[in-house]
């Protein structure tokens, strides 16, 4: 008896072992949730992570948080280490890179084994993380990219604030109006706009998809951003520099990097993210629609995510921790971060969401999302997003011209593509 009692002992633990499946956990575990962001995220995670230990005494959440470039560097450090966090925030456009080369941990199982957890999210923002064989992540927030001005600029300019039926032509009559030498010493005192055009998320992909163009092939195969409206858009884009509206990224550079937070720019194309800082730097704003192009409006929608480190050793307990997380009470608290849109409809709908302090007009960023294109997810993302912007910067210097550079890039980038099919 003690024998077949062995043997099936044996067996269970061999299926078990075959299927990928970890024993329960017994006893407090201790997980470690690694992140970017500001340092006053802190003390909101560590709100959700304590009410996360009531509802789960034997589970310890320790959070990290760094800058983004200290981020991935110390993430890379602790992974080649073999000491990975358990789970980890990921930037979607990254997150097929880092689920390509084996350090994530296939989710699917955990979702399947609660059914209709995801269905209260924006569908946008999983597509980001699902994989023939499941997903590999989940979504924690989104952005979509809105139009900030800056009121008192306008109004000491005699400018009508910007509505939902603006053009791209009408900001670029706007900015020339608002870009002023006060002191008429042969220097811009305040720019028009100001924003950052090396990373498409901002402004570059908004615009061609608003004259008609695309980003990259369906297969991932082929960078399209010189192909038919995407011409015409980056030529506004040029136009913004030409004229002077807005700061080469050299001078940019200069000033530092935000310059609508420190008062030198009435207007600029950024995300939720931006909030607080605008609102500690005093600045009196609000928020408008991207504007439209020749094929209607567009803008981007991107997350950050949830990842398990395929290592994790305690994968169940790091599951159940962002599972708490993308509950309405998780999320919930994350909205008094004011950094991003929850990815739950029932939360972003809420008050906790829509009525945040102040007299910001949250409803544009969720508005949105009915014409949001998500940011491209593809293998090579992050060497194809550098080749793209290091190569177009000396044409906004006014170093080289638009039409030859972007031929040039395109070859390049295609390069990088071909590399990580």
């Amino acid at each position: 008896m003690k024998s077949r009692l062995l043997i099936l002992v044996v067996i269970a633990s061999l299926v078990l072992t075959a299927c990928g499946a970890k024993p329960a956990e017994s006893g407090p575990v201790e997980i470690t949730f690694t992140m970017w962001g500001a340092p006053e995220e802190l003390t909101v995670w560590q709100a959700v992570v304590d009410d996360f230990h009531k509802a789960n005494p034997n589970i310890t959440v320790k959070v990290d948080v760094s800058d983004w470039d200290s981020y991935w560097t110390k993430l890379n450090t602790l992974i080649a280490g073999g000491t990975p966090p358990d789970v980890f925030a990921m930037d979607a456009p990254l997150f097929l890179d880092w689920q390509s080369r084996g350090a994530l941990l296939n989710l699917q199982s955990y979702i399947d084994a609660n059914p209709g957890f995801l269905d209260g999210f924006y569908p946008q923002t999983l597509t980001a993380y699902k994989t023939p064989d499941g997903y590999y992540g989940l979504p924690r927030d989104f952005q979509t990219i809105v139009l900030f001005y800056n009121k008192d600029m306008f109004d000491a300019a005699g400018v009508d604030y910007p509505t939902a039926d603006w053009t791209y032509d009408d900001l670029l009559a706007a900015a020339k109006k608002l870009t002023i030498d006060k002191d008429k010493d042969g220097k811009i005192d305040q720019y028009g706009i100001w924003t950052d055009t090396w990373d498409m998320e901002l402004l570059w992909s908004e615009a061609i998809w608003a004259y008609g163009g695309e980003i990259i092939s369906p297969d991932h195969t082929k960078t399209l951003i010189g192909e038919g409206g995407a011409r015409d858009a980056w030529a506004f884009i040029d136009s913004l520099y030409k004229e002077g509206v807005t700061p080469t990224p050299t001078t940019s550079g200069e000033f530092g990097f935000d310059l609508f937070q420190s008062g030198m720019a009435a207007m600029t194309t950024i995300g939720h993210w931006a909030v607080p800082g605008y609102v500690q730097a005093g600045i009196k704003f609000d928020v408008a629609p991207m504007p439209k192009g020749p094929a209607g409006r567009a803008t981007s929608v991107n997350s950050a995510g949830f990842v398990i480190s395929k290592d994790s050793k305690h994968a169940d307990a790091a599951f159940e921790f962002i599972k708490f997380a993308l509950s309405e009470a998780g999320q919930k608290r994350l909205a008094e971060l004011g950094f991003a849109i929850p990815v739950l409809k029932s939360v972003a709908e809420s008050d906790s969401y829509l009525k945040q302090p102040g007299d910001l007009n949250q409803r544009v960023f969720l508005d949105s999302v009915a014409f949001a294109h998500m940011k491209p997810v593809f293998k090579g993302y992050e060497e194809w997003a550098g080749v793209v912007g290091d190569g177009l910067t000396p044409v906004f210097d006014g170093e080289a011209e638009l039409n030859p550079t972007l031929d040039e890039v395109i070859t390049s980038a295609d390069e990088v593509l071909a590399k990580n099919k």
